[in-house]
């Protein structure tokens, strides 16, 4: 739950920058936003991955997991011919 505590801390940290680009028009407060909106997105990749990481841990850790089976291959007839070509 840290992840989730750094990650509100961040964004209220941008609130005064939000509101001194948008209210009053303060390009530097908009470059100090965009910063912290790239904070912000790559602190959400990382959340994603470990979710993602603990998620299959749990679901292997429980069962065996079976090998994904392979998509068929569309039979000739399904696929669309291509158009002839004019003379």
């Amino acid at each position: 739950m840290s992840n989730f505590s750094q990650l509100k801390d961040l964004v209220m940290s941008l609130e005064a920058d939000f509101e001194k680009f948008y209210d009053k028009n303060n390009s530097a407060a908009g470059t100090r936003v965009r910063k912290g909106m790239q904070e912000l997105k790559n602190m959400a990749q990382t959340i994603r991955t470990e979710v993602q990481n603990a998620k299959n841990s749990a679901a292997g850790a429980g069962e065996a997991k079976a090998a994904p089976a392979k998509k068929a291959a569309a039979p000739a007839a399904a696929k669309k011919a291509a158009p002839a070509k004019k003379k």
